[in-house]
C-alpha cells in the first residue's frame, strides 16, 4: 500500500479514470456492433457519425490507439458505403 498522501490520491484518481475509460470503450464497442448489424443505409448513416465521434474521443484520450481508431473508422465507412 502507498505511504504518501499524493500516491494514495493518485491511486483513487487512477481507479476513477479506469472505470470511466472502460465504460466509454464498452459503449463504443456496443455502438460498433449495432452499426455492423444494421442493414439499411438510412439507419446506418447517422449511427456512423456518432460512432466516428466516439472513436475520435477515445483516441484523443489515449483509451485506444489512434491507428486502431482510424482502422475502425475506415472499415465502418466502407461497410456503410457498401449498403444499399
Amino acid at each position: 500500500m502507498a505511504n504518501h498522501k499524493s500516491s494514495i490520491k493518485r491511486i483513487r484518481a487512477n481507479a476513477a479514470k479506469r472505470l470511466r475509460n472502460r465504460y466509454q470503450a464498452k459503449t463504443t464497442r456496443n455502438a460498433i456492433k449495432k452499426l455492423r448489424t444494421t442493414t439499411s443505409k438510412a439507419d446506418a448513416a447517422p449511427l456512423l457519425s456518432k460512432v466516428i465521434s466516439m472513436l475520435d474521443r477515445l483516441a484523443k484520450k489515449n483509451v485506444i490507439h489512434k491507428n486502431k481508431a482510424s482502422n475502425n473508422k475506415s472499415k465502418l465507412t466502407k461497410y456503410v458505403n457498401s449498403l444499399s
